[in-house]
């Protein structure tokens, strides 16, 4: 099963680090599967920018619908909540939902919810005053906003990331409302595979 395709010409910059296929969860005789592939800002210093994109199979095979769709999201954003914990990401809290349109005509408005919380780190790989990076102190909390999207083709695809909003992660004219932007540019990129376009994800 592969993942979702990510347009290759949002990608620059940004590097591909895992693939998987897992069974997130299964809800009496549901069985849902997931494929994921998931890419980091190369060139950030930690922590590191990331995005993912998953689709699901759901067995037995059934089209998207109202009840499902509301269980499919509720177990996206318990997902997501335990994938920003592996990132030490702590302090979750939910600040917000919106509907947004996605390229794919062929797609449903997606629900996007937005988190914050803060990521504790060692304080290397941090940019000092005069923007190189070094040794920081330790334990130091950096604020994080993530974003989750789920939206329904004929199949569920889950997009989302998340990006520092502490200014010094970011080089002089660069902040996190552009990385915001380009999160969700790639978000709303993300197709079902089989839709053919040039990009990355399955082989």
């Amino acid at each position: 099963m592969d993942p979702p395709v990510v347009p290759a010409d949002r990608l620059d910059g940004w590097r591909r680090v895992t693939e998987t296929t897992d069974r997130p969860f299964a809800a009496g005789p549901v069985s849902v599967t997931a494929s994921t592939v998931r890419y980091e800002r190369a060139d950030a210093p930690v922590p590191r920018p990331f995005c993912f994109a998953s689709r699901l199979r759901i067995r037995p095979e059934t089209a998207p619908n109202a009840a499902l769709t509301r269980l499919v999201e509720r177990r996206a954003r318990e997902g997501f909540r335990d994938r920003l914990a592996e990132r030490d990401i702590e302090a979750v809290e939910r600040r917000g939902d919106r509907e947004v349109a996605v390229d794919d005509p062929a797609g449903s408005r997606a629900t996007l919810w937005t988190f914050r919380g803060d990521c504790r780190t060692d304080g290397t790989d941090r940019k000092d005053d005069d923007g190189d990076t070094g040794e920081g102190g330790p334990g130091d909390a950096i604020p994080i906003e993530a974003l989750l999207a789920v939206w329904a083709t004929d199949e569920y695809l889950l997009a989302g990331g998340a990006y520092a909003l502490d200014a010094d992660a970011y080089p002089p004219g660069r902040s996190a409302g552009d990385a915001r932007r380009e999160l969700l540019r790639l978000v709303r990129g993300v197709r079902s595979p089989a839709d053919g376009d040039d990009g990355e994800g399955g082989e």
